[in-house]
């Protein structure tokens, strides 16, 4: 069975830099990384103007219930395949990417712990907390150079959404964190100390494995 570690956050708080940083100590082949972003419910029958207008940081702008299925199932040892969406059209791609199940998942995303189903199937709760201009310019920069925004866009989208919906349900769910990360992915010894948890995981089922045998 899989060890599932959920890391939540606000937006641009370093929650991927923290999960690449955990995947760096560990070999590829043991870990599945999934982001919440690629569970985003498909706009392609909206118009484009109501697509970027549309509220992406609400739970429901999620498509939770296949995130909770695909997690069971990766838990289950099963594989999913992954949707993949693309955020200059905000629609979902036909397309969709294999992934198989590993001793390790990683689930990353803003809202996971505002899920009560996903909640439960999280065995490590990890909450990176950083400052809110710190994320903000993340979020601007990231947004200008990856999806095309203009700086008045993702200004409006952050008083507008942003803003308000990580007060009523990001920051609200820091609370059902077993570790919480301040400082994002430049905390090394928090990020030590999940991944040693994650070694010591490894080296258990290996353990297991060669006693069976």
């Amino acid at each position: 069975m899989s060890l599932i570690i959920g890391i939540s956050g606000g937006t641009g708080s370093g929650k991927t830099t923290v999960a690449n940083r955990i995947l760096e100590t560990v070999r590829a082949s043991e870990v599945v990384f999934i982001q919440q972003d690629s569970y985003y419910r498909n706009l392609k029958d909206l118009p484009l103007d109501y697509r970027q207008v549309a509220n992406f940081d609400h739970p429901d702008a999620l498509d939770n219930d296949l995130l909770v299925n695909h997690v069971r199932k990766l838990r289950a040892g099963e594989p999913i395949d992954l949707p993949i969406y693309d955020f200059r059209t905000n629609m979902r791609l036909n397309e969709t990417r294999a992934v198989d199940p590993k001793s390790i998942v990683i689930v990353e995303g803003i809202l996971i712990f505002a899920e009560p189903r996903l909640l439960e199937q999280l065995d490590i709760k990890v909450f990176v907390d950083t400052p809110d201009d710190i994320r903000f310019i993340r979020r601007l920069r990231r947004d200008i150079a990856e999806r095309g925004r203009t700086v008045e866009s993702v200004i409006e989208q952050y008083i507008g959404t942003v803003r308000p919906m990580h007060m009523q349900f990001v920051e609200p769910s820091k609370r059902y964190a077993d570790v919480i990360i301040p400082e994002g992915g430049h905390n090394l010894v928090s990020i030590d100390l999940i991944s040693g948890k994650i070694r010591e995981r490894l080296a258990g089922a290996l353990t297991s494995v060669g006693g069976q045998s």
